[in-house]
């Protein structure tokens, strides 16, 4: 969690430095990013470049030392542009969270001055969405290094990113349920093992990967050994979810412009009324205006909370990723109606943004784990039960 309040003029700053790489680099390349599928390498290195990636990194290595609601804006922003750059640059600020408290100085410089992405492999065929419940392997071998061994079924950025945060078993059995480990992309034994051609955010690089001997020092755990799952609930989780549900807000925000702008613009010639002249279709407008503005405001508070300290700031956490979950897909859907068939033309980026939409509700931790949980903490229950930890 953060406790950092970002400072007004250095947040103008970073609001400046990217709404420059976005006019240059980010949306003249969505359309091409989402219709080819490929990985939007140009504008993440734009945003290297501009001192982006590195804005959640400590000072004192060089970054930017901004916390959570600065990094939300920024993917809140790239969100209703490109969604796949905006889900690469959350992912990595979700990896960015654990690096910078367990990683090594070194990889914490790199990535504070731009020079290195990162990303989480949690996720795997064996337990799907359940990334609590890794199924990967972790072996001390006789030299005295880790042999891990994994089938990952998703990982942003697979084969682009410079490290992984890379979940496994512990080493000990009765050490917790997860460990955490750094492992550079070049490492022998790793291997991306499949390709990603999906209904939306098609360029993120969300593919499989497979660890088949893969082996890394020692020192490349994060946190104790079987620590991983307090490790992925304090310092990723919070990230990770609130990062979510901005980028929920982008897709959500700019599809309601896009809405209200066509309805301005197109007009009937045989009546020479434009489309918003008719009451129905502003109301219409109008909830999704206020949907949208009530994520935005629900994200504002999960964000207060977790400056503050509140004690309802670890239940806002998991309350805003449903929320903004469900808002997302209610809103871009509402959005296409309301356009009509245009809507379906590439054009006005609608139906890109429909289906980018689509992920939110299926990341894990899914929606429905998620009202679970929420109802779990409302309740007071354990977030998991004792056999899933």
């Amino acid at each position: 969690m953060t406790s950092t309040v970002d400072s007004a003029r250095s947040t103008s700053d970073v609001a400046d430095t990217l709404g420059a790489v976005i006019d240059e680099v980010i949306r003249p390349q969505a359309p091409s990013v989402d219709r080819e599928g490929v990985f939007p390498r140009s504008g993440v290195d734009a945003l290297a470049a501009a001192g982006l990636l590195g804005l959640a990194s400590s000072t004192e290595v060089g970054g930017g030392g901004h916390g959570m609601r600065t990094v939300a804006e920024v993917v809140e922003r790239l969100a209703a542009e490109c969604g796949s750059t905006a889900m690469v640059v959350l992912m990595h600020y979700a990896a960015t969270a654990v690096i910078e408290a367990h990683g090594p100085r070194e990889v914490r410089a790199a990535i504070a001055t731009g020079g290195h992405l990162t990303t989480l492999a949690f996720s795997e065929y064996g337990s799907r969405s359940h990334f609590w419940s890794p199924t990967g392997t972790a072996t001390v071998t006789d030299d005295g290094s880790v042999r891990l061994d994994a089938r990952k079924s998703w990982v942003t950025s697979a084969g682009e990113a410079t490290s992984y945060v890379w979940s496994s078993l512990p080493l000990s059995g009765d050490a917790g349920p997860m460990t955490l480990w750094l492992v550079p992309a070049d490492s022998a034994g790793l291997t991306v093992t499949g390709s990603f051609d999906g209904l939306g955010l098609r360029g993120n690089g969300s593919r499989p990967m497979t660890a088949d001997g893969l082996r890394v020092p020692s020192t490349a755990m994060m946190a104790a050994d079987g620590a991983g799952l307090d490790t992925a609930l304090g310092a990723v989780l919070p990230w990770f979810l609130v990062l979510n549900a901005a980028f929920c807000l982008g897709l959500a925000d700019s599809a309601v412009a896009e809405a209200g702008r066509h309805l301005t613009a197109t007009t009937l010639t045989h009546t020479g009324a434009a489309l918003r002249d008719a009451p129905v279709t502003r109301r219409d407008l109008a909830r999704l205006m206020i949907r949208t503005d009530a994520l935005r405001a629900f994200l504002g508070d999960t964000l207060t909370a977790l400056e503050t300290g509140r004690d309802d700031a670890m239940l806002r956490v998991l309350q805003v990723k449903a929320l903004a979950g469900e808002t997302v897909a209610e809103v871009t859907d509402g959005a296409m109606q309301l356009c009509g068939g245009s809507a379906f033309r590439k054009e006005l980026g609608l139906e890109r943004r429909f289906r980018d939409s689509r992920a939110a509700r299926v990341m894990a931790p899914t929606s429905d784990a998620l009202y679970d949980f929420v109802g779990r903490v409302a309740t007071g229950l354990p977030l998991l039960d004792e056999a899933n930890r």
